[in-house]
């Protein structure tokens, strides 16, 4: 369980630097390029369904993705 709760939050913390990547990249490229409203949105879709994804397989314990990246495995 707390291992649960632990994957949780490195999610979490990925989605919010992940976020913020791509925030500041459309940010740099509008200014220099406008970047239509409906690129933006479709940008930030993709971004939401990756992270969706993610989610799930975290919650369904299958494929091994997440968790604490500096957890040694023996």
């Amino acid at each position: 369980m707390v291992g649960l709760a632990i994957s949780i939050l490195w999610l979490a913390i990925g989605i919010i630097c992940v976020c913020g990547c791509i925030w500041l990249l459309l940010y740099a490229i509008k200014l220099f390029v406008p970047i239509p409203g409906r690129i933006e949105q479709l940008v930030w879709v993709i971004i939401l369904i990756l992270c969706l994804i993610y989610a799930l397989t975290l919650l369904s314990g299958s494929g091994g993705v997440g968790g604490n990246p500096f957890h040694l495995q023996r």
